[in-house]
């Protein structure tokens, strides 16, 4: 009897371990598709004239958000502001360019050059640099990769910084997360490229997809066939991306992946073209951004809170069950750590642009748009040879010297740049009746002027300091600071790995990895007894140390 009750309760517990086993969720994985260029241009935003249905699946099966925005109009300070969760102005990162940070260097690669051709508002020289911020800051996926996430990025970085080696595991065109270790969850970034500005000219001679008579024309537009055409090749490429979203979402069914993953497709700014990019409104800031669950949480929902794409960082590390640093800007949006309160406002910067300089900030509440302009003796559309390359820019600026242009399509070229402006969205979705001397919108005025100049001081907007001299305060006497070499230290069986500089993050290679391209990242004590470690400390913005070695 004994014996028949201990082999049954043997076996019952037995089950509920299974059972328990069974029902632990692991983590998901995380993948990212961002893309370049494009405001809510899409049928899932309720846009016409253009089919993009493997986004607009996405949104089916996901959650849309209605009102997310980038920190600035350009990719660089936005992709800081991403990797960061820091808004760019209050890291010295608003400037677009400060080098050639677009794809992953080595710290050996890593160079400046001390002129460039550009000056900043007092007009002193701007050098190549790298941005220091201060030295809490990290990039955000250093903490999922301490969480046991494989993290790759394919490829683009561009994060006004060299990319720290600690940053991923894999960073590059080859980066992906098919080389983790088995049953290791990962988080992935894969850009699309396809919706760049660039893109415009680039691909001028394939097929336009659309019907150029059905695309909405912007009214700041001059509606002439030129412009038809140029629209019409950013909806066409835009449904090229759409081509590489399905192919995607194929990949990810093939391989079971698409229901133990979140995705999460973004754009990293408002639109390619004139008063799109680069602009501080809302046609430069609001992007698309969709999340899909795998198990098909809130699927179809619409969601209209204020998110920023600086919060793109910690709401993939709430998903994982990280808590947000205390010294980040950006909050969680959805998961364990969410945000008790959504935002009231996005808050948004222009300041310099290639070779040309300005100051702009701006706010939003979803519906209005306020703008303060500081350098008023400039054009509403200053010269810029990037995006003169596109071929309707070009005749849109000819028809205005010629004093072609009338109404809303003028609006862009006025001579200056008013003090304020305010945009009622909803009655004028093209921002281009200024309402900041209406008597009827007043209170809406001080009311986000008052917001705005409050998140400056928060913040401590770093667009009042002269770039030649912000360079210095980062890089004193224009050197590029370095970060001290890793030390070693037994604690009892383990060895610790120390750098004397603040907010230096270590990485640190092994056995037969020392040599390769990956370095693990160092987050405590390692219990290795015998053989040869590898190592160097990494601080953003600063040169990475040289290599230390330790062996039992």
């Amino acid at each position: 009897m004994f014996t028949s009750l201990y082999k049954f309760l043997t076996v019952c517990f037995f089950l509920c371990f299974i059972l328990q086993q069974a029902s632990a969720q692991k983590p998901y994985n995380i993948l990212w598709l961002s893309c370049e260029d494009i405001g809510p241009v899409l049928g899932a935003y309720g846009s016409e004239g253009i089919e993009t249905p493997n986004i607009d699946r996405l949104a089916h099966e996901g959650v849309l958000f209605k009102n997310a925005y980038a920190t600035v109009g350009v990719c660089a300070p936005s992709r800081a502001s991403i990797i960061t969760g820091m808004y760019p102005v209050s890291i010295g990162a608003q400037h677009m360019r400060t080098g050639n940070h677009w794809g992953f260097k080595t710290p050996e690669e890593e160079s400046y050059k001390r002129i460039i051709k550009v000056k900043d508002k007092t007009g002193r020289n701007v050098p190549e640099y790298s941005v220091v911020p201060p030295a809490e800051v990290r990039c955000f996926s250093e903490y999922m990769r301490e969480a046991g996430y494989y993290c790759t990025n394919n490829a683009k970085c561009d994060y006004q910084f060299n990319c720290p080696i600690t940053a991923w595991d894999e960073v590059g065109s080859q980066a992906h997360y098919k080389n983790r270790e088995q049953d290791q969850p990962f988080f992935a970034v894969f850009n699309h490229g396809v919706s760049h500005e660039s893109q415009i000219w680039k691909r001028q001679n394939e097929p336009i997809t659309v019907d150029t008579a059905q695309i909405h024309i912007p009214a700041y537009f001059a509606n002439i066939p030129l412009v038809r055409r140029d629209v019409g090749r950013k909806y066409s490429n835009i449904e090229t991306l759409d081509q590489e979203i399905g192919v995607w979402l194929k990949k990810l069914e093939d391989e079971d992946l698409l229901d133990n993953t979140i995705i999460f497709f973004w754009s990293d700014h408002g639109g390619p073209l004139l008063r799109q990019k680069r602009a501080v409104g809302n046609s430069g800031l609001q992007v698309p951004l969709i999340v899909r669950f795998p198990d098909k949480r809130m699927a179809g929902t619409e969601v209209k809170d204020i998110v920023s794409l600086m919060d793109l960082g910690p709401t993939v590390m709430s998903l994982a069950g990280i808590e947000t640093p205390d010294h980040m800007q950006g909050q969680a949006f959805l998961g364990k750590h969410k945000a008790p309160t959504a935002r009231s406002y996005n808050f948004g910067s222009a300041d310099r642009f290639d070779e040309h300089t300005q100051m702009s900030r701006s706010v939003i509440d979803g519906r209005y748009v306020y703008i303060r302009n500081y350098l008023l003796n400039q054009p509403y559309t200053y010269p810029l040879f990037y995006r003169e390359q596109i071929e309707m820019t070009q005749e849109l600026i000819k028809m205005n010297t010629a004093g072609e242009l009338q109404g809303d399509a003028q609006y862009i070229f006025q001579n200056s740049l008013p003090y304020e402006e305010l945009y009622d969205l909803e009655n004028d979705p093209d921002e281009v009746n200024n309402l900041a001397q209406s008597p009827e919108h007043k209170n809406k005025l001080i009311e986000l002027r008052n917001a705005l100049y409050q998140w400056q001081l928060a913040i401590n907007d770093k667009g009042f300091i002269p770039e030649h001299d912000l360079v210095n305060m980062m890089w004193p006497g224009g050197v590029q600071p370095a970060t001290l070499p890793v030390t070693y230290s037994k604690e009892g069986k383990n060895l610790a790995l120390h750098s004397g500089t603040q907010g230096a993050s270590i990485a640190y290679q092994m056995g037969a990895n020392i040599g390769s391209d990956h370095w693990q990242l160092y987050s405590k004590p390692l219990k290795t007894k015998s053989g040869r470690i590898v190592a160097r400390a990494v601080r953003i913005g600063y040169k990475t140390s040289d290599i230390t070695s330790y062996t039992y």
